[in-house]
Protein backbone atom coordinates (compact mmCIF):
# COMPACT_ATOMS: atom_id res chain seq x y z
CA UNK A 1 0.00 0.00 0.00
CA UNK A 2 1.20 3.48 -0.90
CA UNK A 3 -0.20 6.63 0.70
CA UNK A 4 -0.16 10.38 0.19
CA UNK A 5 -1.34 12.57 3.06
CA UNK A 6 -3.14 15.87 2.48
CA UNK A 7 -3.62 17.62 5.85
CA UNK A 8 -6.49 20.09 6.05
CA UNK A 9 -4.21 22.95 7.10
CA UNK A 10 -2.03 22.46 4.02
CA UNK A 11 -4.86 23.03 1.55
CA UNK A 12 -5.00 26.12 -0.59
CA UNK A 13 -7.27 28.87 0.73
CA UNK A 14 -9.02 31.82 -0.86
CA UNK A 15 -11.41 34.24 0.85
CA UNK A 16 -13.32 36.52 -1.52
CA UNK A 17 -15.71 37.76 1.14
CA UNK A 18 -18.76 36.08 -0.35
CA UNK A 19 -16.80 32.85 -1.01
CA UNK A 20 -14.55 31.15 1.53
CA UNK A 21 -12.93 28.14 -0.12
CA UNK A 22 -10.27 25.51 0.53
CA UNK A 23 -8.58 23.61 -2.31
CA UNK A 24 -7.24 20.06 -1.93
CA UNK A 25 -5.61 20.40 -5.38
CA UNK A 26 -4.16 23.33 -7.34
CA UNK A 27 -7.00 25.60 -8.38
CA UNK A 28 -7.44 29.18 -9.58
CA UNK A 29 -4.69 31.37 -8.10
CA UNK A 30 -3.41 28.65 -5.74
CA UNK A 31 -0.74 26.42 -7.25
CA UNK A 32 1.20 23.56 -5.74
CA UNK A 33 3.04 21.33 -8.24
CA UNK A 34 2.79 18.43 -5.77
CA UNK A 35 -1.00 18.74 -5.66
CA UNK A 36 -2.23 18.77 -9.23
CA UNK A 37 -4.45 15.70 -9.00
CA UNK A 38 -4.81 12.21 -7.55
CA UNK A 39 -5.20 10.00 -10.58
CA UNK A 40 -8.32 11.16 -12.43
CA UNK A 41 -9.41 13.27 -9.44
CA UNK A 42 -8.57 16.85 -10.42
CA UNK A 43 -10.44 19.16 -7.99
CA UNK A 44 -11.89 18.90 -4.51
CA UNK A 45 -13.01 22.31 -3.28
CA UNK A 46 -14.59 22.86 0.12
CA UNK A 47 -16.74 25.95 -0.53
CA UNK A 48 -18.71 28.22 1.79
CA UNK A 49 -20.95 30.59 -0.17
CA UNK A 50 -22.55 33.53 1.66
CA UNK A 51 -26.32 34.15 1.60
CA UNK A 52 -27.65 35.64 -1.64
CA UNK A 53 -24.26 35.21 -3.37
CA UNK A 54 -22.85 32.80 -5.92
CA UNK A 55 -21.03 32.00 -9.15
CA UNK A 56 -22.30 33.67 -12.32
CA UNK A 57 -22.77 31.82 -15.58
CA UNK A 58 -19.49 30.18 -16.64
CA UNK A 59 -18.38 27.36 -18.88
CA UNK A 60 -16.81 23.90 -18.62
CA UNK A 61 -16.02 21.09 -21.03
CA UNK A 62 -14.76 17.51 -20.80
CA UNK A 63 -15.02 17.24 -17.04
CA UNK A 64 -17.26 15.29 -14.68
CA UNK A 65 -18.47 17.80 -12.08
CA UNK A 66 -19.91 16.56 -8.79
CA UNK A 67 -21.50 18.76 -6.14
CA UNK A 68 -22.28 17.42 -2.66
CA UNK A 69 -24.24 19.77 -0.39
CA UNK A 70 -23.15 19.41 3.24
CA UNK A 71 -25.36 22.17 4.66
CA UNK A 72 -27.67 24.80 3.24
CA UNK A 73 -28.89 24.89 -0.36
CA UNK A 74 -27.62 25.86 -3.80
CA UNK A 75 -29.61 27.05 -6.80
CA UNK A 76 -28.42 25.71 -10.15
CA UNK A 77 -29.15 26.87 -13.70
CA UNK A 78 -27.48 25.74 -16.91
CA UNK A 79 -27.44 26.07 -20.70
CA UNK A 80 -29.36 22.79 -21.07
CA UNK A 81 -32.39 24.39 -19.44
CA UNK A 82 -32.03 22.77 -16.04
CA UNK A 83 -32.92 24.96 -13.07
CA UNK A 84 -33.56 24.03 -9.48
CA UNK A 85 -32.30 23.90 -5.92
CA UNK A 86 -29.93 21.30 -4.48
CA UNK A 87 -30.42 20.76 -0.74
CA UNK A 88 -28.25 19.23 1.97
CA UNK A 89 -28.23 15.48 1.47
CA UNK A 90 -28.49 15.81 -2.31
CA UNK A 91 -25.82 15.17 -4.93
CA UNK A 92 -25.49 16.66 -8.41
CA UNK A 93 -23.51 15.18 -11.33
CA UNK A 94 -22.84 16.98 -14.61
CA UNK A 95 -20.96 15.69 -17.62
CA UNK A 96 -19.62 18.88 -19.21
CA UNK A 97 -18.72 16.92 -22.36
CA UNK A 98 -18.67 19.10 -25.49
CA UNK A 99 -19.45 22.17 -23.40
CA UNK A 100 -21.89 23.48 -20.81
CA UNK A 101 -22.50 26.77 -19.07
CA UNK A 102 -23.98 26.98 -15.58
CA UNK A 103 -24.42 29.21 -12.56
CA UNK A 104 -24.52 28.40 -8.84
CA UNK A 105 -26.21 30.68 -6.34
CA UNK A 106 -27.11 30.55 -2.65
CA UNK A 107 -30.86 31.35 -2.64
CA UNK A 108 -31.04 31.82 1.13
CA UNK A 109 -30.82 35.33 2.55
CA UNK A 110 -29.73 33.98 5.95
CA UNK A 111 -27.84 30.67 5.72
CA UNK A 112 -24.38 30.03 4.28
CA UNK A 113 -24.18 26.97 2.04
CA UNK A 114 -21.28 24.54 2.46
CA UNK A 115 -20.60 22.28 -0.50
CA UNK A 116 -17.92 20.03 -1.92
CA UNK A 117 -17.32 20.60 -5.61
CA UNK A 118 -15.33 17.79 -7.18
CA UNK A 119 -13.97 17.49 -10.71
CA UNK A 120 -13.03 14.18 -12.29
CA UNK A 121 -11.36 13.73 -15.68
CA UNK A 122 -13.83 11.85 -17.94
CA UNK A 123 -13.38 8.36 -19.34
CA UNK A 124 -14.72 9.48 -22.72
CA UNK A 125 -14.29 13.01 -24.09
CA UNK A 126 -16.77 15.08 -26.09
CA UNK A 127 -19.91 13.27 -24.98
CA UNK A 128 -23.27 15.05 -25.01
CA UNK A 129 -23.56 17.20 -21.88
CA UNK A 130 -25.93 15.84 -19.24
CA UNK A 131 -27.29 16.69 -15.81
CA UNK A 132 -28.49 14.53 -12.92
CA UNK A 133 -29.45 15.18 -9.31
CA UNK A 134 -30.65 12.95 -6.51
CA UNK A 135 -31.53 13.08 -2.82
CA UNK A 136 -29.91 10.41 -0.66
CA UNK A 137 -31.47 11.57 2.62
CA UNK A 138 -33.73 8.53 2.97
CA UNK A 139 -31.28 6.07 1.42
CA UNK A 140 -28.23 6.58 3.66
CA UNK A 141 -27.77 3.88 6.26
CA UNK A 142 -25.89 4.65 9.46
CA UNK A 143 -22.65 2.83 10.31
CA UNK A 144 -22.10 1.61 6.77
CA UNK A 145 -20.80 2.93 3.46
CA UNK A 146 -23.41 4.10 0.96
CA UNK A 147 -22.75 4.44 -2.78
CA UNK A 148 -23.58 7.86 -4.24
CA UNK A 149 -21.97 7.61 -7.67
CA UNK A 150 -20.92 4.62 -9.79
CA UNK A 151 -19.80 3.83 -13.37
CA UNK A 152 -22.77 1.53 -13.96
CA UNK A 153 -26.01 2.94 -15.38
CA UNK A 154 -28.07 0.58 -13.24
CA UNK A 155 -28.90 0.67 -9.55
CA UNK A 156 -29.67 3.53 -7.19
CA UNK A 157 -26.41 5.49 -7.59
CA UNK A 158 -25.88 8.40 -9.95
CA UNK A 159 -23.86 7.57 -13.08
CA UNK A 160 -20.44 9.02 -13.85
CA UNK A 161 -18.52 8.95 -17.14
CA UNK A 162 -15.49 7.37 -15.50
CA UNK A 163 -14.53 4.14 -13.71
CA UNK A 164 -14.98 5.95 -10.40
CA UNK A 165 -17.13 5.44 -7.32
CA UNK A 166 -18.16 7.80 -4.55
CA UNK A 167 -19.22 6.32 -1.22
CA UNK A 168 -20.12 8.13 1.98
CA UNK A 169 -20.89 7.05 5.52
CA UNK A 170 -21.53 8.27 9.03
CA UNK A 171 -20.10 6.12 11.79
CA UNK A 172 -19.96 5.92 15.55
CA UNK A 173 -16.57 5.88 17.27
CA UNK A 174 -14.87 2.52 17.52
CA UNK A 175 -16.01 1.10 14.19
CA UNK A 176 -13.88 -0.68 11.58
CA UNK A 177 -14.84 0.09 8.00
CA UNK A 178 -13.42 -2.24 5.34
CA UNK A 179 -13.16 -1.03 1.76
CA UNK A 180 -12.32 -3.19 -1.26
CA UNK A 181 -11.22 -1.54 -4.51
CA UNK A 182 -13.88 -2.40 -7.08
CA UNK A 183 -11.89 -1.71 -10.28
CA UNK A 184 -8.36 -3.21 -10.41
CA UNK A 185 -5.68 -0.52 -10.59
CA UNK A 186 -7.85 2.17 -9.02
CA UNK A 187 -6.81 4.11 -5.94
CA UNK A 188 -8.97 5.70 -3.25
CA UNK A 189 -9.02 9.25 -1.92
CA UNK A 190 -10.40 9.26 1.62
CA UNK A 191 -11.71 12.67 2.75
CA UNK A 192 -12.79 13.10 6.38
CA UNK A 193 -15.79 15.42 6.39
CA UNK A 194 -16.05 15.32 10.17
CA UNK A 195 -14.55 13.37 13.04
CA UNK A 196 -11.32 11.38 13.09
CA UNK A 197 -10.09 8.06 11.68
CA UNK A 198 -6.95 5.95 11.44
CA UNK A 199 -5.89 4.16 8.25
CA UNK A 200 -2.81 1.91 8.26
CA UNK A 201 -1.29 3.85 11.16
CA UNK A 202 -2.10 7.31 9.72
CA UNK A 203 -4.54 9.41 11.74
CA UNK A 204 -6.82 11.82 9.89
CA UNK A 205 -8.91 14.56 11.48
CA UNK A 206 -11.66 16.79 10.12
CA UNK A 207 -11.04 17.75 6.46
CA UNK A 208 -7.78 15.77 6.27
CA UNK A 209 -7.45 13.42 3.29
CA UNK A 210 -5.40 10.37 2.41
CA UNK A 211 -4.74 9.05 -1.09
CA UNK A 212 -4.27 5.28 -1.13
CA UNK A 213 -3.03 3.19 -4.06
CA UNK A 214 -1.18 -0.01 -4.97
CA UNK A 215 -3.54 -2.05 -2.82
CA UNK A 216 -6.82 -3.86 -3.33
CA UNK A 217 -8.30 -3.14 0.11
CA UNK A 218 -7.85 -1.14 3.29
CA UNK A 219 -9.53 -0.60 6.64
CA UNK A 220 -10.66 2.59 8.36
CA UNK A 221 -10.87 2.73 12.17
CA UNK A 222 -13.10 5.50 13.50
CA UNK A 223 -11.68 7.36 16.50
CA UNK A 224 -14.71 9.60 16.94
CA UNK A 225 -18.18 10.05 15.51
CA UNK A 226 -17.19 10.42 11.88
CA UNK A 227 -18.44 11.23 8.39
CA UNK A 228 -16.15 10.09 5.60
CA UNK A 229 -16.19 10.31 1.80
CA UNK A 230 -14.27 7.75 -0.28
CA UNK A 231 -13.58 8.51 -3.94
CA UNK A 232 -12.34 5.44 -5.80
CA UNK A 233 -10.59 6.71 -8.89
CA UNK A 234 -8.44 5.48 -11.81
CA UNK A 235 -4.76 6.15 -11.25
Amino acid sequence: MKKVLHPADKRGHNDLGWLNTWHSFSFSSWYDPEKMNFGALRVLNDDYVSPSKGFGMHGHDNMEIITIILSGQLEHADSMGNKGIIHAGEVQVMSAGTGIRHSEYNPSDKETVNLLQIWVFPKENDIEPRYDQKSFIDALKYNQLNTLIAPEKTGDALWINQDARFTIGQFDAGKQVDYTIKTPGNGAYVFVIDGAVTIDGTTLNKRDALGIYDTDKFSISTNDKTQVLIIEIPM
